[in-house]
């Protein structure tokens, strides 16, 4: 496929969670040999000409980086220990990940989707071009709720998000009811498929 359309779209992948469930960290599981973060790195950079690893540990990921892909170190909010800031949850990352970028469109990702198709990426990234100026976002939605972690964000949405978390604001869910949202389809709801406990593996 003709990736030209890479330029206008940046990927943020967010690698801050805990695993707290898992029991250890699934951006360091393997995936026929590959660890999960890199292999979602691979696939980002197929698709996109820059990504963001929002993270507290850049260290801890230094040997996975891809070629095209740079650290932003997730840092405590105004107010916030360093204890804290490991519970803020992902719209806090995704907020200091979009801060650098300079694409009308943002790819967010989370670090552990083992079942992410690169085909469904290009194909939804064909589609922006055509998505109303007044959709803030671009998102599968299952059973009323939206799939915040595998989805194309509008750049100009920071201020807002900002505002949203200065307020003490911490959902996507929230945050996305005040705002239109494209629905993208997704035949294969496999694909947003995520490891949450070691039974899943």
């Amino acid at each position: 496929m003709n990736i030209d359309f890479q330029y206008h779209v940046t990927t943020i992948i967010l690698a801050g969670g805990k695993s707290t469930r898992m029991g250890r960290d699934k951006a360091l599981i393997s995936i026929q040999g590959v660890p999960m973060l890199q292999l979602i790195c691979t696939i980002a950079e197929a698709c996109t000409d820059q990504i963001y690893i929002v993270t507290p540990w850049p260290e801890r990921y230094q040997e996975l980086l891809t070629p095209k892909s740079q650290f932003i170190r997730e840092v405590p909010l105004s107010g916030e220990t360093g204890n804290e800031s490991r519970t803020h949850g992902p719209l806090v990352g995704f907020m200091q990940g979009l801060a650098a970028v300079e694409t009308n469109w943002v790819l967010l990702l989370a670090c552990d989707l083992p079942n992410l198709r690169l085909e469904i990426l290009q194909n939804w990234i064909c589609q922006l071009d055509t998505i109303p100026e007044n959709k803030i976002a671009a998102l599968v939605q299952n059973n009323q709720i939206w799939q915040p972690l595998c989805g194309f964000y509008r750049r100009r949405c920071l201020p807002e998000l900002r505002e949203y978390i200065e307020g003490g604001g911490r959902s996507f869910q929230q945050w996305l009811m005040s705002y239109s949202v494209e629905i993208l389809v997704l035949e294969d709801p496999e694909m947003l498929f995520n490891f949450n406990s070691p039974d899943s593996v």
